[in-house]
């Protein structure tokens, strides 16, 4: 391979960097889901104890204790969880949130709800974007 060759591939990746921001990286959108009943009491992935009221959630690679801003795109209402478990594994779904934040969504009769996932703090991070205050930590 020539240097001319490199070059022009590092050129090329370096374009598909300009204008993605972090908020960008840090924002999703698909399928939410719910779950409640059977899970109730159980053990999560984290190793807390799943309560269907809480506000939580399931995403198959966000650390645990990871706080995102759900949006439901039908109506515009929004909920603020904590990701605690593993999921979903439903094809299409981004995450699975419980019942209490389906209540919040307004989207326990639907099931389901197209939605925007937006990271607001990490435990690595532990930083709140909008605010520059300290985010949740396990």
């Amino acid at each position: 391979m020539t240097i001319r060759k490199i070059l022009f591939g590092l050129i090329l990746c370096s374009f598909a960097f300009i204008g993605t921001t972090e908020a960008d990286a840090q924002t999703m959108r698909g399928k939410a889901s719910y779950y409640a009943g059977k899970f109730h009491g159980r053990r999560t992935s984290s190793g807390e104890i799943f309560h269907k009221d809480s506000l939580t959630c399931a995403h198959r690679t966000l650390p645990f204790g990871t706080m995102l801003r759900v949006r439901n795109i039908s109506n515009g209402k929004e909920v603020v969880v904590r990701v605690t478990d593993r999921g979903p594994f439903a094809a299409g779904r981004i995450v699975d949130l419980s019942l209490g934040a389906a209540r919040r969504l307004g989207m326990v009769a639907a099931g389901v709800a197209g939605v925007e996932v937006e990271v607001i703090s990490t435990p690595e991070r532990g930083t709140n974007r909008q605010t520059g205050t300290a985010g949740a930590r396990n």
